[in-house]
């Protein structure tokens, strides 16, 4: 009898724990696709407002550091990042970042996005050239082909201005190395549909 209700009470814990874990975890999820769907909701404004800058409307705001830009897909790594504009500390810390000055993905001449190799693009070195990067503003939906894989020195220029559509990706090379990296890895991609 003690026997039995022992293991009842063993198999009523270990339901319990199950509930409520599975709790915590559909919460988490429902959070992670919140946070989701509010960074797409302001990477939409900051595009809009960008838009308007670039109209002339001097009622808009430029972009401001920090805030989401854009989507960034890259399906043969399993990356999907909110974009955010700048690249400080804080900026990288939270996401790739778009840098300053550059295009934005999808409109002529060079986006340059750069982010943390032991975060975000720490699968980086997976990437070859074909693999497809998808990205999304709030106007525009861009399909990209990696047209170039290169590596060099951390202080060579390598970031240039381009009369058409490019994608830049950068981070910091060997991507398991440790400490302050020697080189950079550059990934370039060409639109292939809109």
């Amino acid at each position: 009898m003690r026997r039995q209700i022992g293991l009842s009470l063993m198999t009523a814990g270990a339901l319990l724990l199950s509930i409520a874990g599975s709790r915590y975890a559909v919460g988490a999820v429902r959070a992670e696709r919140a946070r989701v769907a509010w960074d797409a909701t302001q990477a939409r404004r900051a595009v809009l407002a960008a838009r308007a800058a670039v109209n002339g409307d001097s009622s808009s705001t430029p972009l401001v550091e920090g805030a989401p830009v854009a989507r960034l897909v890259i399906p043969a790594i399993g990356l999907d990042q909110i974009v955010l504009e700048g690249v400080d500390g804080d900026d990288l810390n939270a996401g790739p970042g778009h840098v300053p000055g550059s295009a934005l993905p999808g409109a002529r001449g060079n986006a340059v996005i750069s982010a943390h190799r032991d975060r975000h693009f720490s699968h980086f070195g997976d990437l070859v050239i074909g693999d497809s990067i998808v990205t999304e503003t709030d106007y525009h939906r861009q399909i990209w082909r990696i047209v170039s894989r290169k590596i060099v020195e951390k202080d060579a220029p390598a970031l240039f201005r381009t009369p058409d559509a490019t994608l830049t990706l950068t981070t910091c090379w060997p991507i398991r190395f440790v400490g302050t990296a020697p080189e950079r890895l550059i990934i370039t991609a060409k639109p292939i549909r809109s």
